[in-house]
């Protein structure tokens, strides 16, 4: 089957996603990990549901934050990781324009509600250790669903913008994507447009919620760190923390990835992006090549497939 990169379309019925380039041979290999990863992630995820629901001893609102942090797992890894094996097993790498702008929306939008979420852990962390006796009075039932209704609509609503930007954008370089998934920058990029709005919003969603996200965790446990140190006994100092480790293990394997993959997508310079020759009929449209934004391509660089930094 061959991968059209015409540069004559402006609306593509599909993307092509690569996986991993270069790693083609290996494919079969790299799914191993990815299907075990998925097989736990969904057996954990329902078997802390079944067992918060089944125990009333846990009906509290660090287990009904640790329920929403599940169901969002469960929600963001579906909608990246069947896809991805889809790839790997079968080598079925087309999907539809529409379904990129879906999962580019489910990806981002379900990531920033973990990330809310995780706030809202430390935030009960933070009263349960520093202010136990208003605990209770101020972490109702109704403040934990204003809560995780606050933080559906904000990721909802903050990441809405970039399918509907990516949307507008006339795509004539190419429908290849060197991913497994369908990123924002790795799909607005293809576009033959001043993309710089999309790039501008982009980093200000990732750093709006994911930066604030983190400065609010850390500013919590902070606070608790100052509290669990104060107590006058080493065993009533590890009990304390004890009961805010695992969250705070949570925090940072989710936040160490993510900011990961926020630099090496906006600022790794692109080593396998497909370079194709003009040369069977295939011509730029003369308002492409200028309409190339200028601040991501050099001056000296013929082909925006040649490996160039993109700073978005």
């Amino acid at each position: 089957m061959q991968y059209s990169n015409t540069t004559e379309f402006t609306n593509p019925s599909t993307f092509i996603l690569l996986g991993i380039p270069g790693l083609e041979t290996a494919h079969v290999w790299i799914s191993i990990p990815f299907c075990t990863i998925y097989a736990i992630a969904v057996l954990g995820n329902f078997t802390i549901l079944f067992i918060v629901k089944r125990d009333p001893s846990l009906h509290e609102p660090m287990y009904y934050f640790l329920c929403m942090l599940a169901v969002t797992d469960l929600l963001l890894s579906t909608s990246t990781i069947p896809k991805m094996l889809n790839i790997f097993w079968f080598s079925s790498r087309e999907i539809d324009f529409s379904a990129c702008l879906i999962q580019m929306y489910f990806i981002h939008c379900f990531s920033g509600m973990a990330s809310g979420i995780l706030v809202a852990m430390a935030f009960d962390r933070y009263m349960a250790i520093c202010h136990p006796l208003r605990h209770s009075t101020i972490l109702t039932n109704s403040v934990v669903v204003k809560i995780g209704l606050a933080v559906v609509l904000r990721g909802g609503m903050l990441v809405m913008p970039n399918p509907v930007l990516a949307r507008q954008w006339p795509y004539c370089r190419t429908n290849i994507i060197p991913h497994s998934y369908c990123e924002h920058i790795a799909v607005v990029k293809l576009a033959c447009a001043d993309i710089r709005i999309s790039s501008y919003y982009g980093l200000f969603v990732a750093f709006l919620m994911t930066g604030l996200d983190v400065f609010f965790i850390t500013v919590s446990y902070i606070q608790i760190l100052r509290a669990i140190f104060s107590l006058p006994t080493k065993d009533a100092r590890l009990k304390t923390f004890g009961t805010c480790s695992s969250h705070l293990c949570v925090f940072l394997t989710f936040c160490i990835p993510s900011y990961f993959s926020i630099l090496t997508h906006r600022f790794v310079w692109p080593q396998c992006a497909p370079v194709f020759p003009q040369s069977h009929g295939q011509h730029v449209p003369p308002g492409a090549r200028h309409a190339e934004p200028h601040h991501l391509w050099g001056d000296d660089q013929a082909d925006p497939g040649q490996a160039a930094p993109a700073f978005y």
